[in-house]
């Protein structure tokens, strides 16, 4: 479901990108062809660097369907950047593009938190993250880094995935189930 960019794929990414549902929430997003590939090509670079970590993401086909990202990256911590292009919304892609995602990040590359900043505004966003059981809403648990990302104006609500709740959620969930109560 995820793979390491491959520029070969930005012509039907941009195409993706470019539609007005998600152009306009997309953290780094480019207004022609030749600026995203050269933001590809930034983003390939920067993986490389182990700046940021990147993947593109894929439907059961292996076509590509969008992007999720961890960037500004220090600490053992990081900022979720998703996207994924409008003929998929609603299909289930998201969440599992995350927990793909997340299970690199905790278990290989040793992040402890991850942040995501979600837009106000963006109505289709937050009620995805809500759905995310492991997902704490940490305006105030968080406050250093909510005053950081809203400096000037509160425009995003922060919510953050601890590898600790990531992973018993995880062990919660691949627990058979029995009749009997867990005490």
């Amino acid at each position: 479901m995820l793979k390491r960019h491959d520029l070969n794929e930005t012509p039907t990414l941009f195409e993706l990108l470019s539609h007005p549902e998600v152009y306009p929430f997309v953290r780094n997003n480019a207004d022609t062809l030749d600026s995203f590939y050269f933001m590809m090509k930034q983003t390939i670079e920067a993986e490389n660097n182990d700046e940021l970590f990147s993947r593109t993401i894929l439907n059961e086909y292996s076509q590509p369907i969008g992007m999720i990202s961890l960037y500004d990256v220090q600490d053992n911590y990081g900022f979720l950047a998703t996207w994924i292009g409008k003929p998929y919304f609603g299909m289930g892609y998201n969440r599992l593009a995350k927990e793909e995602f997340f299970d690199e990040l905790f278990y290989t590359h040793n992040i402890e938190t991850i942040f995501m900043k979600v837009r106000t505004t963006n109505h289709r966003s937050y009620k995805a993250v809500r759905k995310l059981p492991y997902a704490i809403l940490g305006n105030s648990i968080y406050q250093d880094i909510y005053n950081k990302v809203n400096f000037l104006a509160p425009t995003y609500n922060i919510f953050a995935i601890t590898k600790k709740l990531y992973s018993s959620y995880k062990q919660l969930a691949i627990q058979p189930e029995t009749n009997e109560e867990v005490i």
